[in-house]
């Protein structure tokens, strides 16, 4: 079985790799991330440790932030971001205080999310908020799979990490055909290379199963092409600007959100 404390190790040991790495780089866009992720892994860790609660706290922070990005992203306004944020946090606290209404938060979530737009009257944008903010609710709503996983979540989000990284180093050493026009700069020897190593990850973890595999090779890369979509629509290069080296917290969790949709579906 899985647990946050089997994981620990790995995680230090990644960090640490990780950092002796980016010191030899010397390159300080590098190292701007590597800080980054020595803050806030031993954070989501911890909150980890704590159990259903501390996963519950860590996607309820995580959804309200996307959201507030993703709000931005589609020109929604201050209204619709509020409530799109609200909504995906009752999915959350659903799954943690009352197991098994989580469609009904869902639906109530929805429900909100129509009458923002329909008690502004809005009959030029009303249509586009809507749909906007019920996607941003389909799609962030499923952080809340992280209560249930718990150490299994972590163990996911570490393979599609890791995916992602070596995708990207391994797309531009190697080239090829292009996996997408939605990502110009994606090839698949990378995204290949990349599914490879997650599943080594999920292997070294004794968190590997045809579920997972399906999650992180065919989810992660899908959710990274689902938010460069959305981010082409919405023409601009990041979610956000403040997380250093990593521009918005949706630029990082985009694999992980269909990872988790692919996991739930296939459970």
């Amino acid at each position: 079985m899985i647990t946050v404390a089997s994981l620990a190790p790995y995680l230090g040991g990644a960090l640490a790799l990780g950092g002796i790495a980016v010191a030899a780089s010397r390159r300080r866009e590098l190292l701007i991330r590597w800080c980054a992720w020595a803050v806030g892994v031993p954070l989501v860790t911890g909150a980890f440790w704590w159990g259903r609660p501390g996963a519950a706290a860590v996607a309820v922070v995580v959804g309200v932030i996307a959201a507030m990005e993703f709000g931005a992203l589609m020109r929604l306004g201050r209204w619709d971001r509020s409530v799109l944020a609200a909504a995906v946090a009752g999915v959350v606290l659903a799954t943690w205080l009352a197991p098994g209404q989580e469609l009904r938060a869902a639906a109530i979530g929805a429900l909100a999310i129509a009458v923002v737009p329909l008690l502004a009257g809005d009959a030029d944008q009303g249509l586009r908020r809507l749909g906007a903010g019920l996607l941003g609710l389909v799609w962030l709503g499923v952080l809340a799979a992280l209560v249930p996983l718990g150490a299994s979540g972590l163990a996911l989000f570490m393979a599609v990490s890791v995916a992602d990284i070596v995708a990207y180093f391994a797309g531009r050493g190697l080239g090829g055909p292009r996996l997408s026009p939605l990502s110009p700069a994606k090839r698949w020897s990378g995204t290949l290379s990349g599914a490879a190593a997650g599943l080594g990850v999920l292997a070294v973890l004794s968190a590997l199963s045809w579920p997972m595999a399906v999650a992180v090779a065919v989810g992660g890369p899908a959710g990274d092409l689902l938010e460069s979509m959305v981010k082409r629509g919405a023409r601009v290069k990041d979610a956000g600007s403040w997380l250093p080296g990593s521009g918005g917290l949706l630029d990082r969790i985009d694999s992980l959100l269909i990872a988790l949709a692919v996991l739930l579906v296939l459970s």
